[in-house]
């Protein structure tokens, strides 16, 4: 008996230990959740078991990478990580009754979950990523992740470009909730996010992820509130390859047609040089066009600075033009001054050559062609010889037959010093106004360089003064 009774009581441990084995397997918490019922409601309602009761999904947003942004189509482009929280009040259980058991993966398509979606959103559909299975955990919160490539609309502020920061929205909201059904939250607190920015962003590029804030606020659209989380991201923008590309070159161009002022004016090689300028600063202006958006309201700080430059650059042209204009005008007074004084130093060097003196001596006897007043008079009738081969014109060829009287001497003498005399005062007139138009350039010239140079000063101070302060 005492046997028999041993043996009944060992098969009755070993049938219970093997029914608390089985209990131990996830099949049996499957079976116990009824979640793998083919007609189970679990995935089609919202699971809460009093309608009333709001369901809190809470969300947390990790940037890993800024891809791109596109100032043309005020677009962003970045990789984010979502992780989703909610809590299933149907699928609780002891974790002391399924030997300690107190986290399940499910299929995603098993249970139902939140209709979460980007309000900013432009991107592909197929840029999304989700986990194909939820963690659940024994208390009933589930966990849900998705990995996105997100493109977004950001309203882009380049007015201080390339030294410019920008802030985005990136809004969550239920398509088909309202904040009754669904209220948006976070897991944690993002006050001390910006000091370990550098370590969560593994990619920056161009921008650099400076701080990231949230809130949340709720909407009221066509009469039904919806709860929204807002997470305003602020990037700011790397601007050294920039500074070497544009502003760099900008200013250079600009110190070199400050330089050219210092050229001396002559064969329009000053007027090349600032030519020259002006077509560079227009190439940088069409890379310029390139890179900001043609709906930009306001022009941005670097178009001020590129057509300011620009502009200056020009009016400094114009008054190279005007300056060679006005130096061209002595030119022929010039001329006629030379032409005059020429005339006038024949007639005054003729004696001292002995010219006129030897060309009448073959015409005249040698004591009559020597005296003071036949000296004197050929002063006035003296012509160059002819080249050779030319003929010499009757009338100026004097007579060696018929020597002119003292009274006839005497009035062409006075004739001729007449003529001389309207000769002097038209060379003295030439004389005045061959220098006026150059001194004029002159001056003109001084007084644009100085203002030049001044108003360049005072741009540069002001410009970049301004660049780095906020716009507001």
């Amino acid at each position: 008996m005492a046997a028999r009774r041993v043996l009944v009581f060992l098969a009755f441990i070993s049938a219970f230990s093997s029914s608390q084995a089985s209990d131990c397997s996830y099949n049996q918490l499957l079976d116990y959740l009824n979640v793998t019922a083919s007609d189970s409601l679990l995935g089609i309602s919202r699971p809460v078991k009093d309608w009333t009761r709001t369901t809190h999904v809470q969300l947390e947003t990790s940037l890993y990478g800024i891809v791109d942004v596109d100032e043309k189509f005020q677009t962003v482009t970045c990789d984010i990580w979502v992780k989703m929280f909610w809590t299933n009040e149907f699928l609780t259980w002891d974790c002391s009754e399924f030997c300690g058991i107190n986290s399940l993966t499910l299929p995603r398509s098993l249970i139902w979950i939140p209709d979460i979606s980007i309000q900013e959103d432009v991107s592909d559909s197929q840029t999304v990523v989700e986990d194909a299975f939820v963690t659940l955990y024994y208390h009933g919160l589930i966990n849900g992740n998705m990995r996105q490539h997100l493109t977004f609309t950001c309203q882009l502020d380049i007015f201080r470009f390339p030294f410019d920061e920008q802030q985005c929205n990136v809004t969550f909201f239920s398509m088909s909730s309202d904040d009754k059904s669904i209220k948006l939250g976070t897991m944690t607190n993002f006050t001390n996010i910006p000091q370990h920015l550098d370590e969560i962003t593994k990619a920056q590029g161009e921008w650099k992820l400076k701080a990231t804030h949230h809130f949340e606020y709720t909407v009221v659209a066509d009469g039904i509130p919806q709860s929204k989380l807002v997470y305003m991201v602020t990037l700011q923008r790397k601007p050294f390859l920039y500074v070497i590309n544009l502003i760099l070159p900008l200013l250079f161009l600009l110190v070199l047609d400050l330089g050219s002022f210092f050229i001396t004016e002559g064969k329009g090689e000053k007027l090349g040089f600032k030519v020259t300028i002006l077509l560079s600063i227009f190439v940088l202006l069409l890379i310029l066009k390139d890179i900001l958006p043609s709906t930009e309201e306001n022009l941005p700080m670097i178009a001020i600075y590129c057509v300011a430059i620009f502009t200056l650059v020009w009016i400094s042209v114009l008054e190279t033009m005007l300056v060679s204009f006005l130096m061209s005008l002595d030119g022929p007074y010039e001329e006629r001054a030379r032409s005059s004084g020429l005339r006038v130093n024949i007639l005054l060097v003729a004696d001292d050559d002995h010219k006129v003196c030897s060309s009448l001596c073959r015409f005249w006897p040698v004591k009559f062609c020597c005296t003071p007043l036949v000296i004197i008079s050929s002063l006035f009738f003296y012509t160059e010889p002819a080249g050779v081969g030319d003929k010499v014109p009757p009338e100026k060829v004097l007579s060696p037959v018929d020597p002119p009287g003292d009274s006839d001497m005497l009035k062409l003498i006075l004739d001729k010093v007449k003529s001389v005399q309207l000769e002097s005062k038209r060379k003295n007139k030439v004389k005045r106004w061959s220098g006026g138009c150059r001194r004029l350039a002159k001056i003109f010239d001084c007084v644009f360089t100085s203002v030049y140079f001044l108003t360049t000063a005072a741009f540069q101070i002001w410009i970049f003064s301004n660049w780095n302060k906020p716009r507001f």
